[in-house]
Parts: structure tokens; sequence; C-alpha cells
């Protein structure tokens, strides 16, 4: 979700109210998802990066988790939206992790969409994470492969994304998912996170279902018989 400060920025206001108009934006995001029957929707919130930020800016950001859980939460809980948070909750103050942890148990038993929010993530930190649970569970390393490894990740409870939108202008992963969009579809818009609204949602939807996902397969052509080898990891 990139684009917040720029956004404030452009309009001579504090980077902090484009962050409040941030999330304005997520919750319209959310309700349109769960409108066109998306079931998990993940968002970068706040990167292990992100600590460098000015201090000001880091203790606002902190006081919104709060304030947004206060707003919305009840509302969300209401619409059937389940909420998880997933990163590194050691370096987070515990007025925040108990906001999550409210967050999290009002929202447990719902259905409709699963909202995960990344905060203080890293898409490195979660692989190291998850090598290190794999370890204290005791799996030997002959038998640790890609289904096991993948079941100590902090979203092993959802399916791998299909699609991975990045707004604000900027080609680049950032450090996201690294493990689990391994094969998700790309898409970046220059336009800015607080302008993202169900317009923009829905042509990063039409552009995922004009591509041709493969996997790394071949593609055969059935009019003449030929098989034309697809390369993967591109």
């Amino acid at each position: 979700m990139d684009g917040n400060g720029r956004w404030a920025n452009r309009r001579l206001m504090p980077r902090l109210v484009g962050h409040k108009f941030g999330v304005d934006a997520l919750v319209r995001i959310i309700d349109a998802c769960r409108a066109r029957g998306i079931g998990y929707l993940t968002v970068f919130a706040f990167s292990s990066e992100n600590w460098n930020r000015p201090q000001e800016e880091v203790s606002g950001l902190m006081n919104l988790v709060m304030a947004t859980v206060s707003k919305y939460l009840a509302r969300m809980a209401a619409d059937g939206v389940r909420i998880r948070i997933i990163g590194d909750r050691a370096m987070v103050s515990e007025k925040v992790r108990a906001a999550w942890d409210k967050a999290e148990a009002d929202t447990a038993a719902n259905t409709a969409i699963t909202v995960s929010v990344a905060f203080n993530y890293g898409g490195r930190w979660d692989i190291v994470q998850a090598c290190r649970r794999a370890m204290q569970a005791g799996l030997d390393a002959q038998t640790l492969d890609e289904a096991r490894l993948s079941s100590f990740m902090s979203m092993a409870y959802a399916p791998d994304p299909d699609l991975f939108i990045r707004t604000g202008g900027e080609v680049r992963v950032s450090n996201f998912l690294l493990w689990q969009i391994a094969y998700a579809e790309l898409y970046f818009t220059d336009c800015l996170w607080p302008e993202f609204d169900e317009h923009q949602l829905d042509l990063a939807l039409k552009s995922y279902a004009a591509r041709d996902r493969r996997f790394g397969r071949v593609k055969v052509d059935v009019a003449n018989g030929e098989v034309v080898p697809v390369a993967s990891g591109l």
C-alpha cells in the first residue's frame, strides 16, 4: 500500500494524514474484495525497514493502529471479516499487541474474507523464522522439504497469493511475501494508495484475468499439436 506520504506531501499535508486516508482506502478495498468473492487479502502495512523512518511518523503509525481497531473493528466483525496479523510482534508496544489480539479474537470465527495485515514484517524474516521453528520442532534436515517448511511460514493458514499489487509507481516487491509469491502474477500501478479504489482494483483483476498462468509448465498448441516450451522464473 505505497504512496500515502507522497499523496499527503502533494497536498501540503503531514505524512500521517496520508496514512489516515490510506486506512480509509484499505477499508474500501476490503469491502470491494469481499463483494467480488475474494477470500484472502494480504496488505503490507509496516515493514521491518520502516523503523528507520522519523520517530514522529513511526509513533503516529502505532497510534493509528489502535485508532483503526477502535473505529473499524465492530464493523469488520459484523461484515464477516477475519483479521490476522503477521510479522514480528516483539518490537511493538503491549498496547499495540493488545489491539491486535482483540482484532484477531473478535473476528476468529468469520469466513467472508481473511484479511492479513503484515506489520513489522519482512519476507526474509519470515523464511528465517520458519527455519528456526522447524529446527525447534525437531525436524531432520533430510526430511525438510518445501511443504514442511511452508507449514512454518507466518501465512501457513492461507493459500499462496495469485495476484500481487503494488501501488505508488515503484516496480519491486520490497521484501514482501518472498516465499509465497513465487508464482504470483505481479501488477504495478502509478496510482497512490489513498486513491486506489474499486475501479483501480478492477483494472488489476482484469489484467490478472487476461494472463495465462502455466506455473513453469509447457504450453500445448492444440491446433497443430506443437509443444511450446515456457521458461519459468521470469
